[in-house]
């Protein structure tokens, strides 16, 4: 492990300044900084862009680069707070199977949307399809701990198996409602199941903002008693944590997070898991250095993966879902080899 110097979160911060302001100006429209000025100016005094560049900066690029990278923070971060709570440095944040119920709550109105009255999509609008998500997360989440809670107890394990249980099924879901969707229907679950933040839009931004700010500030709290977990659930109660406590509440909170984040952008994958590993060889193992850290860099990856989404192929662009998993997959890899996940026992001589 590196010994961070004390300047590592300045430069951090910084690095993740420029990239958003390269991710602002870059794309299949370029935008110079001329433009980003009077685009402001005329916002500020409530004038109408004064031109197709200055229109995409406020309505278009700048939501979609803040969500991004608010995206990529709460992702980490998640995956901070799981990792804590199993232990174990090789789990997702879509482990509880969160993501998973998203994808087929999403599915659903993909495939129903026709048949719902039009009041009903009056009133919900373009929230739509992340409420639908949101519930599907949420109620996802819920089965999982109400399955592995046994005699007032949480078991770690049952946790994890249940978790892979659940998203089996929701994935089944989803898999169904592709099946019998109509063609366009079937490619918008497709592409939502990829991840995109090509829908992205202020009330997007603000609402996800708002959340994230509230669920990352609540822990913060528990952040050190993430650490005091890590000796060991009887190690932790001598120390004044409640272990089956904090285990409801950082479920509470892992499953606001990516609820949220998934409802609104659809399924990103290995994002949770790169960024509190890479961190962790670098700052070390303490939950209150790799809770703020984990935000910037998050922050930092999801939005040169977007960038590069963006760009590879301008002006059509590639899912996230794509970039996140071509590069988190072979990383997954590593650390299966390197904690001895994939081994040689029972299994063949070369």
């Amino acid at each position: 492990m590196l010994q961070p110097n004390k300047y590592f979160f300045f430069v951090l911060a910084i690095l993740l300044l420029l990239l958003l302001l390269v991710a602002i100006a870059f794309g299949a429209v370029t935008i110079s900084t001329g433009d980003m000025y009077s685009a402001v100016r005329h916002w500020l005094h409530g004038d109408s862009p004064g031109n197709i560049r200055e229109g995409v900066f406020l309505q278009i690029r700048l939501p979609r680069v803040f969500l991004c990278a608010i995206t990529g923070a709460i992702l980490a971060a998640s995956g901070v707070l799981m990792q804590g709570l199993f232990r174990n440095p090789i789990v997702e944040p879509g482990l509880t199977g969160t993501s998973a119920g998203a994808a087929f709550g999403a599915s659903i109105i993909f495939v129903s949307s026709g048949t719902l009255g039009t009041e009903f999509k009056t009133v919900t609008g373009p929230l739509l399809v992340p409420i639908f998500a949101f519930a599907g997360g949420l109620l996802a989440t819920f089965g999982v701990y109400v399955l592995a809670r046994s005699q007032k107890k949480v078991s770690i394990t049952s946790l994890l198996l249940v978790g892979i249980a659940i998203n089996a099924v929701g994935l089944s879901g989803t898999g169904f409602m592709s099946y019998i969707a109509r063609d366009p229907q079937a490619r918008s679950i497709t592409f939502w199941n990829l991840g995109t933040f090509s829908g992205a839009s202020w009330n997007q931004v603000w609402i996800t903002g708002i959340v994230a700010a509230i669920v990352l500030v609540i822990g913060f709290r528990y952040a050190k008693h993430l650490n005091a977990l890590i000796l060991g659930e009887e190690e932790a109660v001598y120390l004044g944590v409640d272990p089956e406590k904090l285990k409801r509440r950082i479920m509470i909170l892992n499953t606001a997070m990516v609820a949220v984040a998934t409802a609104f952008v659809g399924v990103i994958s290995f994002m949770g898991l790169i960024v509190p590993h890479v961190l962790r060889l670098l700052i070390g193992s303490d939950n209150k250095k790799l809770l703020p850290a984990s935000i910037l860099m998050g922050a930092l990856l999801m939005t040169l993966a977007d960038l590069g989404a963006r760009l590879l192929l301008a002006p059509a662009e590639i899912p996230i879902g794509i970039i996140t998993s071509l590069v988190g997959a072979p990383v997954f890899i590593y650390l299966l080899r390197q904690y001895q996940v994939i081994n040689n026992k029972g299994g063949f001589d070369d």
